[in-house]
Formats: C-alpha cells, sequence, structure tokens
C-alpha cells in the first residue's frame, strides 16, 4: 500500500481539497460542512489577503490511487513576529482513519517548516483566529456548530502517536435561555451605565459601511485579545474582507454594542441565529437550493439555537460588569424569538473571566477542543 502526497496547484486539485471532507463525513450526524464558496476565497491565494503576511502550501494524500486525506501548511508571519517563535501551523486536516495517511501529511507540514526555518509545528490553526481551530478531543455526540468544525474521534489519537502534545485546549458550552430576563440584570445593567456613562448602541448594515464600524469592531477585537494564544492581531485589508464575508450573514438585531460618552466601542457582543442545520441541507453549497435553505433559517424559521460568535470588551473596562448591558439588550430578543438556548464560541479553559459569564445561567458542557505542538 502505497501513500502519495500531491502538493495543490491546479483548480481541479484545490476542488478536491476543498470537497474532500464531504465524502469523509458523508452520513455522519454532527458533521456541519464549510460554506464551500467561502472556502474558496480563504485557500485561493489571490483572494484571501492574509496571504500576504504567511506562506501557505496545500496537499493532498492519495493512498493507492484514492484521495485519502488533505492538510494546509502555514507560516503566520504575523504571530511568529508577535509570539517570538518559528512555528509552521498544519490546518484543514482531514484524513482517514490511516496512520500512515495522517504520518505522510504531517511530514509534508514539517518539511515546509523546514524549508522555511521553522523550528516547531502547531494545530490544527488556520490563517487568524477566525478560521477553524482547534482538533475536538471531547464531546462527539452533538451536532457542530456552524462556525465551530467537528471531526471524528480517531484525530486526537493519531496526533498523539505523532508525538504531538497539548499547546492549548477551548470549551464549548450550550446555554439555555431564561423564561424571563433576570431582574437583576436590569439593575445591574443600569447601574454600570450610570456609573460610567456608557449607552448601548444599535447600528444598521449602512452604518457599519458609512462610519466604518466594521473596523472599529475589529480594533476592539484586537485590543481585547492580542494576550491570548498565539493571537494574530488582524491588518486593516483582513478586517475589510471578515466584514464582507458575514456582514451579510448577520441580523444586526443579534449585535449589540457598548459605546461611551465619545463615542469609543469598548464592548460587543456578535451572535446569529445558528444556520448549522441549513447549511447541513445544503451540503455546504448555495445552488441549486442551499441559498433557500439559508434564508429560510435566518428570516422565515430560525433554528432553536443561537451562536455566540463574539463577546469582547475593552481591557479598559474588564472585571467592571459590562457584560450586563450586552446581555439586558440581547436576552430579551431571544426570548421574544423563542430560541431555546445559545451555544458559545470556543472559549481558552484558562479565559476565567469568559466562562464566568455564564454562572448566572444554567448550562452545559458541549466539546472540548485542543491545539497540538512539537518540535521539528
Amino acid at each position: 500500500m502505497s501513500i502519495e502526497i500531491v502538493q495543490v496547484k491546479t483548480r481541479k486539485q484545490l476542488r478536491a481539497f476543498i470537497k474532500f471532507p464531504l465524502s469523509l463525513y458523508k452520513g455522519c450526524p454532527h458533521y456541519v460542512p464549510s460554506l464551500y464558496l467561502d472556502e474558496m476565497s480563504a485557500l485561493d491565494e489571490n483572494k484571501n489577503p492574509m496571504c500576504k503576511y504567511a506562506s501557505f502550501a496545500k496537499f493532498l494524500a492519495y493512498k493507492d490511487g484514492k484521495l485519502a486525506g488533505r492538510v494546509a501548511a502555514i507560516i503566520n508571519e504575523i504571530a511568529n513576529r508577535d509570539w517570538n517563535h518559528a512555528e509552521v501551523r498544519f490546518g484543514w486536516i482531514d484524513f482517514i482513519d490511516d496512520r500512515e495517511v495522517s504520518k505522510a501529511l504531517i511530514e509534508a507540514v514539517m518539511a515546509f517548516g523546514r524549508e522555511h526555518g521553522m523550528t516547531s509545528i502547531s494545530g490544527p490553526l488556520g490563517f487568524t483566529d477566525f478560521d477553524n481551530e482547534g482538533c475536538v478531543v471531547e464531546g462527539f455526540d452533538d451536532i457542530s456548530s456552524f462556525m465551530l468544525k467537528y471531526n471524528y474521534p480517531y484525530y486526537g489519537e493519531h496526533f498523539e502517536a505523532l508525538g504531538f502534545g497539548k499547546a492549548n485546549d477551548w470549551l464549548e458550552y450550550r446555554i439555555f435561555v431564561p423564561e424571563v430576563v433576570p431582574e437583576k440584570l436590569g439593575k445591574a445593567a443600569k447601574l454600570i451605565s450610570e456609573r460610567y456613562n456608557l449607552h448601548v448602541r444599535k447600528i444598521t448594515k449602512k452604518e457599519v459601511r458609512k462610519e466604518r464600524y466594521g473596523q472599529k469592531i475589529f480594533d476592539l477585537v484586537n485590543r481585547t485579545y492580542c494576550k491570548l494564544y498565539d493571537f494574530t492581531v488582524l491588518p486593516p485589508e483582513v478586517i475589510d474582507q471578515y466584514v464582507d464575508t458575514y456582514l451579510g450573514l448577520l441580523d444586526l438585531d443579534f449585535v449589540t454594542l457598548v459605546e461611551d460618552a465619545n463615542g469609543k466601542l469598548v464592548a460587543l457582543a456578535v451572535s446569529m441565529p445558528s444556520l448549522a442545520n441549513a447549511v447541513k441541507k445544503g451540503g455546504g453549497y448555495l445552488l441549486p437550493f442551499g441559498w433557500w435553505h439559508l434564508v429560510k433559517s435566518m428570516y422565515l424559521k430560525h433554528e432553536d439555537g443561537l451562536e455566540l460568535m463574539l463577546i469582547a470588551v475593552d481591557p479598559e473596562y474588564h472585571n467592571r460588569g459590562l457584560h450586563a448591558l450586552l446581555f439586558n439588550d440581547l436576552i430579551p430578543k431571544l426570548i421574544d424569538g423563542g430560541f431555546k438556548y445559545a451555544e458559545s464560541n470556543a472559549e481558552m479553559e484558562t479565559n476565567n473571566s469568559v466562562q464566568n459569564l455564564w454562572n448566572d445561567y444554567t448550562k452545559e458542557f458541549k466539546r472540548r477542543r485542543r491545539v497540538f505542538t512539537k518540535e521539528i
């Protein structure tokens, strides 16, 4: 049995790279595919502005002539500079349950890293923290969210067998929507608003463009998360692309901003009705009928869950209770909309300030995902 590694060079190979998980996870009830067009944009050097700040290669693995795996090798120059390391990342990794296949894929990434002077390898990671990252190592019996991807249980076992150790873990939770808005939440929001002279701001898509609110939002994200594990501070052109990508998917009723008296953005919560089942029905494609499933889920009959994509609070206001303003705006909308629960984004297991936000609500642990690392 022979394993052949082929570097992706052609459009046909790129399509095979993107479509491979659809066959690998065919029939898996927990897997939610990525949107095909988003993957094409992220993995095309001519379309992804992060490629200006990264060296990048994609590899396919064939076993006895049949496609058996894929992986991307990424050298993120911004993260390597800011974190003072020489790391090659592996991302977009999927493979059949064959250790010779996973070994060959990882060896291709390590060879790419050595060619560029790297001394360590870590993953799964993408270009930035807004790409899929982390391998699920606990919580395999529930459907993935739209934003966070699922993988089979054997992935982590393969990485450990290849000598990888834990670099960082993230936790995911399901938080159940209360029947009524907690009384103390409204009181806390009023107190915090008056004490710090803050107010909730709701915006339209026109204002996002006109007032460059996308830039303000990601500037706050950069300030908030810049000290968390391997975070990549986003350049302006990358921010512009993310705004273009997400603005069309967001219902801004579920985006809450908090500003100070001078109009400075100091906190935000970005959420969206879950699109997991809608994307699953369309197989990750918008045509011929995938667009209808998305429109139906977004505007006509939403799913039971809401995805909490992002919460950020300016470091100047940490531990001052600004989450009360965010939740006091969001929870009434969830109750009125009939949502049953919200799903957190992946939260670092050491980020107690974020995990403590859910202590006043009924919650359940959903999933643990891990980034693995080793020297090369």
